[in-house]
């Protein structure tokens, strides 16, 4: 059985907007946080898979760090049914690459700046060899996330 696309889009401006979903339970419903604080993006080197964290297959060049988006409309857009999208509403730039390498071919939004956090969603991305001086960006839009 599948949600409705009302309640995809409700869960993903929940999730990405911080905005209420009302009449979940009683009339308040599911409350967004007092403050909305921050997903973090990863880059990954292969699928970190339903089992894996934000560490699994995480990129590893040297300088690099996941990126704080912000839990509202101007860090994610929220659009379209069947399916329904989380998409980043600005550029997510990363830190350049000062040493080592990796190709990264996924990317993932979880909770936490670094360590073992849990990842709420993932997708693939275009594949992006960063070597030393490359900056890594997923453009506008470029970061899907799906509920269907």
């Amino acid at each position: 059985m599948s949600k409705s696309n009302t309640t995809e889009s409700d869960l993903l401006l929940l999730i990405f907007n911080n905005t209420n979903n009302a009449l979940v339970g009683d009339a308040t419903g599911l409350r967004g946080s007092t403050t909305a604080g921050s997903l973090y993006v990863a880059l990954h080197t292969a699928d970190p898979g339903e089992a894996g964290d934000q560490t699994t297959s995480e990129a590893t060049y040297t300088s690099y760090a996941r990126v704080a988006v912000a839990r509202s409309s101007a860090g994610w857009t929220i659009s379209g049914t069947a399916p329904t999208q989380a998409a980043n509403a600005a550029a997510v730039t990363f830190p350049a690459c000062t040493g080592g390498s990796s190709t990264c071919t996924y990317f993932s939004v979880g909770v936490a700046a670094s360590g073992a956090s849990k990842i709420l969603y993932s997708g693939a991305i275009t594949s992006l060899a960063v070597t030393n001086g490359i900056t890594p960006t997923g453009a506008i839009g470029a970061l899907v996330c799906t509920e269907d």
